[in-house]
C-alpha cells in the first residue's frame, strides 16, 4: 500500500504543478495580448485579469503542493487533506475524477489509515 500512497501524493504534486504552469501560461498569454494589442485600457484591463486569474489557480495549487508531500510523508493532516483535494477533483472531469476515484480508493483502505496512524514508512 505505500506504492499506492506515494503515487497518491506525486499525482497531487503533479496536478497542482499543472495548475501552476496554466497560470504562468495565462499571464504571459494576457499581459503580451495587452503589450501587442498597444490600446492603454486593453493592457491595463488585460493586466489586472492576468494577474486575478492566475493568483486564483495557484490559490487552488497551493494545498494540492502541501498536501501531496504531506501524504509522502505520512503526515496524518495530510491524508485529511488530501480526501477533501480528492472529493473537490470529482467535478474536474475526466482527469481530476480519475485522481479523486483513485484517492479516495487508497487512503479510505483499513492498511492505509494505519500506516497514517503510525506515521511510519514500511
Amino acid at each position: 500500500m505505500q506504492k499506492h500512497i506515494t503515487v497518491v501524493g506525486a499525482l497531487h504534486i503533479g496536478y497542482a504543478a499543472s495548475l501552476v504552469l496554466g497560470a504562468l501560461i495565462l499571464f504571459m498569454t494576457m499581459i503580451g495580448a495587452g503589450v501587442v494589442s498597444q490600446d492603454e485600457t486593453a493592457l491595463v484591463i488585460l493586466t489586472g485579469i492576468g494577474c486575478l486569474a492566475p493568483g486564483f489557480l495557484i490559490m487552488l495549487a497551493v494545498p494540492g503542493i502541501v498536501g501531496g508531500v504531506g501524504v509522502i510523508m505520512l503526515k496524518p493532516w495530510a491524508r485529511y487533506m488530501v480526501l477533501v483535494l480528492a472529493v473537490l477533483d470529482l467535478f474536474s472531469i475526466p482527469i481530476g475524477t480519475a485522481v479523486g476515484v483513485y484517492t479516495i480508493w487508497v487512503l479510505m483502505q483499513d492498511e492505509t489509515v494505519q500506516l497514517f496512524a503510525s506515521g511510519s514508512s514500511q
